[in-house]
């Protein structure tokens, strides 16, 4: 009996850790001439190294959201609009984003711990 209760409580601490959310940052580029990277709607700075949902809003035809960092190099089109979602994986190093053709004044890192 002792076994069974201790296989229970074991399972029911364990659950939770298995459906633990993906923290979820989100991207935005457009309409002007602006791009971002935010959590919770702070802007990313820091992050420590583990999964993370990219929700990246690209609002103009002119524009697009390229990140780049350690065996990272994922972008949306110029021309494209419209919301689309990363799930990637950030290991140590620096990561930056940007937008290719306006490269000189949008862009933005952050570091991974």
């Amino acid at each position: 009996m002792k076994f069974v209760l201790l296989a229970v409580l074991v399972a029911a601490l364990l659950v939770p850790a298995a459906f633990a959310a993906t923290p979820t940052l989100k991207g935005t580029v457009g309409p002007g001439f602006t791009i971002t990277l935010t959590k919770a709607g702070v802007k990313v700075k820091k992050l420590k190294a583990g999964t993370y949902l990219f929700k990246i809003s690209d609002k103009s035809g002119i524009h697009n959201f390229h990140l780049k960092g350690p065996g990272i190099d994922k972008k949306t089109g110029v021309g494209f609009q419209g919301a689309v979602t990363w799930k990637l994986r950030l290991k140590h190093g620096t990561y930056k984003f940007v937008c290719d053709p306006h490269a000189s004044f949008m862009h933005g890192s952050f570091s991974v711990i």
